[in-house]
């Protein structure tokens, strides 16, 4: 699953998580805490699509 930036257009993968802001790769979706922010633009999680 690919969840998608509706902002910026950056995109989360589950295999790659997001280490530099404390997810690790394999992290899935529902277990990212609800304040984490898209990396590059700071927009909320309920601000991105699955793609």
């Amino acid at each position: 699953m690919v969840m998608v930036c509706d902002a910026c257009g950056w995109e989360y993968k589950v295999e790659e998580g997001d280490s530099d802001n404390g997810v690790a790769p394999g992290t899935a979706w529902e277990d990212i805490p609800d304040d984490w922010e898209c990396p590059v633009c700071g927009l909320e999680k309920d601000g991105f699509s699955e793609e």
